[in-house]
């Protein structure tokens, strides 16, 4: 494999008006991307000869210039090579588009990005582009190598020839030799246009996640606008009728923020939240949504043999890992026939655990099994029974590695003919662990009145609806509509809590918290978020709350009562 340039790495940007080039390198170099400023088009165009990932070039910045140069160095790229522009457009209403902007499609690989732009649009942008030029530089090395690899075919042959001018032993040995390189040639070109579709194929899954990542967080707003305003129902109407149907409608946004979660927990990439699960909790979680996935054909069983058991586990992961296994049984039983889950506690068999107590979860399918060969494989990245595109082959090694992570193990246990079952092994969680269960109904929080709160979230329905409830329960609340705003409200009015959103214009949430804090010293906050990916979020929280979208009255109040009474204890010991 050849080594990278890390000239290859790094990403132009050619916007010499303004601030706009020094504002987006900020922003790209935060998130680890290596940025450099041009200020110039010959600059611009001696950067790029000399080796760039890619570049993010102003609609501006070429006006006037003389795009011949770039133009032919386009044309003069390497066949691998399809070079990434990321152009910055200034919507104009009315105004039809100049020559200089119709001449934007010569450039080829081009993504278009209308002014103004923000943060997480740029990030994506360089994000997908870069992507693609890792692609090429990949493709570049697999040349390289099958270049290599002919010319050392060749000179093999050429020996070949020289030696049967000499000994005829000499010639079967090395045409044995040679029939053998072939053999590895052949073998390995097939594995890597294997391995080159499950990443294709990797590659759409990623960008699904990414698409429902964005589609559940959203959702999870909207849910917890029709969700506070259900609990506010509940907490002061005085109808009876107006109860029940507000009841129903809570219970339907509880299932529309499990639907988010699965969403959620398909899309994101951060460490496990290892946490004592009820195992019955979870079979009752998963079995509306195996069941739904497995059709009327396939029979369903769950059987726990200890009720109460305990794992340390990731309640997300777990509930996708045994819907993975679900779907796997599924496509086992064409024909249909009987799906069981189970779990106990179990011993481990000699050699896969350390010695403890452990909890054996077992998905169980009556298909038509797999022969050993292939049973050694299924945990292994990329290794798939199915047909291409029906299958990414990392669900099972995804299954592996949680189970890995969570402390425990996994394996396969496989007889044609008969069916499969796959095991998860996980440590039973400690007596006491659990952390307390929040109240299912607002009626039964217990709030504490009369705290200034300020509220900070972009969403106007959502900040209304937590505004209300939180007057509901008593306190007063000041708002805002963003970071900044926010900020402003916090010196004027100087609050006891602060709730805000994540996902906002301009400034995040945990920005925001960095910067109250140097503002307001030692007050409590609690970062309200339906975002998938939580690892930014975890760096800024320290001992401060994480309250997650949708969610109800009593938690909201509950999270409120926790931080005042945090700032209370801290007050006391101070």
């Amino acid at each position: 494999m050849q080594k990278t340039d890390p000239r290859e790495e790094r990403i132009l940007i050619f916007a010499p008006r303004g601030r706009d080039a020094e504002v987006m390198c900020s922003v790209l170099s935060r998130d680890g991307f290596v940025c450099e400023i041009v200020d110039s088009f010959d600059r611009f165009m001696a950067d790029i000869a000399a080796g760039a990932g890619a570049a993010i070039v102003a609609e501006e910045a070429l006006q006037g210039e003389d795009s011949a140069p770039l133009l032919a160095w386009l044309e003069r790229q390497e066949h691998w090579s399809d070079f990434p522009f990321v152009v910055l457009l200034t919507r104009i209403i009315g105004v039809p588009a100049d020559g200089a902007r119709a001449r934007l499609g010569e450039l080829g690989n081009v993504i278009l990005l209308e002014r103004p732009l923000n943060a997480q649009t740029l990030r994506s942008a360089a994000t997908s582009v870069l992507r693609a030029r890792r692609r090429q530089y990949q493709a570049r090395d697999v040349l390289l190598d099958r270049e290599r690899t002919a010319e050392s075919l060749r000179q093999s042959q050429e020996a070949l020839v020289h030696l049967n001018e000499t000994l005829e032993a000499r010639i079967e040995e090395r045409t044995r030799a040679l029939a053998q390189a072939n053999d590895r040639l052949m073998n390995e070109v097939i594995e890597r246009e294997r391995v080159q579709q499950a990443m294709v194929q990797f590659q759409k899954m990623e960008a699904v996640g990414r698409l429902t990542g964005g589609i559940a967080h959203d959702f999870n707003n909207l849910l917890n606008v029709v969700q506070g305003s259900m609990d506010l129902i509940l907490l002061m109407s005085k109808d009876e009728v107006a109860k029940q149907r507000a009841e129903v409608a809570r219970r339907a946004c509880q299932r529309g923020g499990k639907l988010t979660s699965q969403l959620l927990a398909f899309s994101r990439n951060q460490s496990l939240d290892l946490r004592p699960l009820d195992v019955h909790t979870l079979f009752e979680g998963v079995r509306e949504l195996v069941a739904t996935s497995l059709g009327s054909s396939i029979r369903l069983r769950f059987e726990v043999e200890a009720p109460g058991a305990s794992v340390m586990a990731d309640t997300n992961q777990m509930e996708m890992a045994l819907l993975n296994l679900a779907i796997n049984a599924r496509d086992a039983m064409d024909g249909g026939g009987e799906l069981r889950f189970s779990a106990g506690p179990a011993t481990p068999p000699e050699g896969l655990l350390p010695p403890g107590e452990y909890v054996r979860i077992a998905v169980t399918d009556s298909g038509e099994g797999m022969p050993p060969e292939v049973a050694a494989r299924v945990f292994e990245p990329f290794f798939t029974t199915k047909g291409v595109g029906k299958g990414t082959g990392l669900g099972l090694s995804q299954v592996y590695g949680m189970a890995q992570q969570s402390g425990g193990a996994a394996r396969i246990l496989s007889e044609q003919g008969v069916g499969t079952t796959v095991e998860i092994w996980l440590p039973v969680a400690s007596s006491g662990a659990g952390a307390p269960a929040l109240p299912e109904r607002a009626a039964t929080a217990t709030p504490r009145p009369g705290a200034r709160i300020l509220v900070v979230e972009d969403d106007d329905f959502v900040r209304e609806s937590m505004v209300e409830s939180l007057e509901a329960l008593g306190h007063r609340v000041a708002q805002a509509a963003d970071g900044e705003a926010g900020l402003r409200e916090l010196l004027r009015a100087r609050p006891d809590l602060i709730i805000t959103d994540y996902l906002m214009p301009g400034m995040t949430g945990a920005e925001l918290v960095q910067r109250a804090r140097a503002e307001l010293p030692g007050v409590p906050m609690i970062i309200a978020t339906g975002y998938a990916d939580m690892k930014a979020i975890e760096q800024v929280i320290g001992n401060d709350m994480l309250l997650r979208k949708p969610f109800q009255l009593a938690e909201l109040a509950t999270a409120v009562e926790k931080a005042l009474h945090k700032l209370g204890d801290e007050a006391t010991a101070g």
